[in-house]
């Protein structure tokens, strides 16, 4: 299983790629290559999803360079890439301190 700091590395470098239903979240929401890649520095798990339908998956809470929270939950399956399977901005009514999902 692929671990954190290579999931950082790679999506630092840009060698991530997304599934079709992340592209088009991506664009909905407009969050950029250039503010997934910052986010990747801090990145840290919240969530862990060992029994994933196609692979172990985690959900991952990063901070853009202008503080905005982005989540993304990624595949941890080993590869030369990192698989985006969705991502979005937290809704802060869901979500207390962007890490814990609220009642």
């Amino acid at each position: 299983m692929k671990s954190l700091a290579e999931i950082r590395q790679q999506l630092q470098s840009g060698n991530y790629e997304f599934t079709r239903h992340a592209f088009k979240r991506a664009v909905e929401r407009n969050i950029s290559e250039q503010e997934i890649q910052a986010s990747a520095e801090n990145l840290e798990v919240i969530e862990d999803y060992p029994e994933d339908k196609y692979s172990p998956s985690s959900l991952l809470l990063g901070f853009t360079q202008n503080r905005r929270a982005i989540h993304m939950q990624v595949s941890r399956a080993e590869g030369d890439k990192v698989k985006i399977i969705t991502l979005y901005e937290p809704d802060t009514d869901q979500w207390s301190e962007y890490k814990r999902r609220k009642p």
